[in-house]
């Protein structure tokens, strides 16, 4: 099992819209998704059609602080191959729950690990949704993860951002996770009426090289509308830009070498 996070400390980048779309078009070409709903706001949770409100033990809270094993959480969604483990507001408290814990950012990768060794592992990848913010969920996903996707608005700040991340996933490959590689950056909200959207895209593949993924995702009415529905894009509205630039992004994944590089 691939397990990647899906992070950028910054909000609104697009990442649960890329977490629960790139697991659905997996999930449609026959492989078995775990999406790990990381942020305490549950968006990806309601995003494939579940609750965020309901009892915490039943959660990947309820993982963390030690009340219940991996396979105690997983539930299912109502799209085929595609499991999710919930998230809600109650994972906020975590940081401080655990503060004496010197082990602490290890607790995710330990459940993960004990989960693996001990079942047939189902899935092919599983994807963590990160919360937006460099915070101890997201070195928890950090630590336990094989790579990272990062979803990168083609706005003004965007690359400032990225730089400050990439500070903080050196730390990481030092410290705590050796293997960690960054997979690949996806650009999203792009509007190719705005010079801006242009201007980001050429630093991005300029900087990153290769790693910048070829598909772009546009700003798109029904990419925002389908969480309301509690569905993924792609399944919301199969013909619409969002969904067919999702659909190429997920080939697009699955088709990149196995011999990926470090982190840039």
């Amino acid at each position: 099992m691939q397990i990647i996070s899906i992070i950028n400390q910054k909000g609104g980048v697009g990442k649960t819209t890329t977490a629960i779309n790139l697991a659905a078009g997996l999930s449609q070409q026959n492989k078995k998704i775990l999406v790990i709903d990381l942020d305490p706001q549950g968006n990806a949770t309601t995003g494939l059609g579940l609750s965020n409100i309901e009892n915490s033990s039943h959660t990947i809270y309820g993982v963390l602080n030690g009340t219940k094993e991996i396979s105690e959480v997983i539930k299912k969604t109502k799209f085929e191959n595609l499991d999710i483990i919930t998230s809600n507001v109650d994972l906020s408290g975590l940081e401080v729950e655990t503060a004496d814990d010197t082990e602490r950012a290890f607790i995710l990768k330990r459940k993960l690990t004990s989960y693996l060794n001990d079942s047939r592992a189902l899935y092919d990848y599983a994807l963590i949704d990160c919360p937006p913010s460099l915070s101890l969920l997201t070195v928890m996903a950090l630590v336990s993860s094989h790579s990272l996707l990062v979803p990168l608005q083609t706005e003004f700040f965007a690359l400032e951002g990225l730089t400050q991340l990439m500070k903080t996933i050196e730390r990481i490959k030092v410290s705590l996770n050796p293997e960690l590689e960054i997979r690949g950056i996806l650009l999203t909200m792009y509007d190719k009426r705005n010079k801006l959207s242009s201007q980001v895209e050429k630093e991005a593949r300029d900087y990153f090289k290769e790693k910048v993924y070829k598909t772009v995702i546009p700003r798109n009415v029904r990419l925002s509308e389908a969480p309301s529905h509690g569905m993924p894009v792609l399944i919301y509205d199969k013909s619409c830009p969002g969904s067919k630039s999702y659909f190429s992004f997920t080939d697009e994944f699955i088709n990149q070498k196995t011999s990926l590089g470090s982190a840039a």
